[in-house]
């Protein structure tokens, strides 16, 4: 079974369509990085993911279950990481994983082993009880994905993670999302408008003027239009290449 089944999706803002017929499908285990222009139509996307919009036309399955009719448990087995951190910056890191285990439902008990878990798989032990506020951007981010994965998803959803960073710790998170796929068998679906942080055996979704213009591995598509990501996305945009996907 996929992990993220999006299968017609439709919305529009009015008369304003703003995502026609989209649909593709996440493997479980696999990095996606979506990718288009300014007014592409990621935004809205993110939102119906999320449920922050509600579904007009097509549907959404995370792990086989709708967002039409089981939003519940299809929202249970999704973990969001958005741009804008939404982290308690006077509260300490393990103090704001534990409200978030509790708003999950985890007992006292059960928060405790997946707040330990998670912070020794980010490599954030050592610094549990220090005030997110002392913590460096980079840090933050990895205090988001403990957070993010708390409850043990199966799709883990990135919105932009990656602005703000230096490019060391975009690497390094980079790196360490697609380890969480290989050693979790986690899925990621990963914004971004930046094209050196889409590798050759990506997923890659590219979003055009509300349609998904390209889907498939980076490296196909690179050699399928142009020989290089960037080429080949300027191709499927119309961008002058060494424009970057906004």
């Amino acid at each position: 079974m996929n992990t993220l089944e999006v299968s017609d999706v439709s919305f529009a803002y009015g008369q304003r369509e703003a995502l026609r017929q989209v649909g593709f499908s996440l493997a479980p285990g696999r990095f996606a990085a979506l990718l288009g222009p300014n007014g592409a139509g990621k935004s809205t996307l993110i939102a119906l993911l999320t449920r922050l919009y509600d579904l007009q036309h097509g549907d959404i399955r995370v792990c086989g279950c709708s967002l039409r009719n089981a939003a519940r448990a299809a929202l249970r087995q999704l973990g969001v990481v958005f741009q804008q951190s939404t982290l308690d910056l006077d509260l300490s890191v393990e103090q704001n994983l534990r409200y978030h285990a509790s708003l999950h439902g985890l007992s006292r008990r059960q928060g405790n082993i997946r707040v330990d878990a998670e912070l020794a798989r980010q490599g954030l032990d050592e610094r549990r009880h220090e005030p997110v506020r002392a913590l460096n951007i980079g840090h933050r981010r990895r205090v988001e994905i403990a957070r993010a994965l708390l409850h043990e998803p199966r799709l883990l959803l990135l919105d932009e993670a990656s602005v703000g960073l230096d490019p060391a710790s975009r690497l390094a998170l980079n790196q360490h999302l697609r380890l969480l796929c290989r050693e979790q068998h986690l899925s990621v679906l990963w914004t971004t408008h930046l094209l050196d942080e889409v590798q050759p055996s990506d997923d890659l979704l590219i979003l055009h003027q509300g349609r998904l213009v390209a889907s498939g591995s980076a490296d196909a598509l690179s050699r399928e239009h142009g020989g290089d990501l960037d080429h080949a996305f300027a191709r499927l945009t119309s961008a002058p290449p060494g424009v970057n996907a906004q």
